[in-house]
């Protein structure tokens, strides 16, 4: 029954490290702010998820699991909080949302 938990354990903490890096890498290939908060915003919160989850099955304290669940819900809560006054504040200043030009192939 260690063993299983062992494998899922890895494979929720690498695909948690997976989603991580294609994020990243694809918050950069997005043309403006928008769409770089969006991508930031969804996906940090499905890789502490995973992270957090393959680290619960690891833990060997109750203790270290309720902290690990307590840091998850800081997550949850703050991530589309920050998200938004981001966003909101963006707009505010006035930033224009990226428009794709005629003739433009990207």
């Amino acid at each position: 029954m260690e063993l299983y938990l062992d494998i899922l354990s890895w494979i929720l903490l690498g695909s948690g490290a997976v989603f991580g890096v294609i994020s990243g890498i694809g918050m950069l290939r997005f043309p403006d702010f928008y769409s770089r908060v969006h991508a930031a915003g969804i996906s940090d919160t499905l890789v502490a998820i995973l992270i957090l989850s393959g680290l619960a099955l690891q833990a060997d304290s109750m203790a270290v699991i309720v902290r690990l669940g307590m840091i998850l819900l800081f997550i949850l809560i703050t991530s589309p909080v920050s998200t938004h006054a981001l966003v909101r504040s963006a707009m505010l200043h006035k930033l224009k949302p990226w428009e794709r030009k005629e003739g433009d192939k990207s």
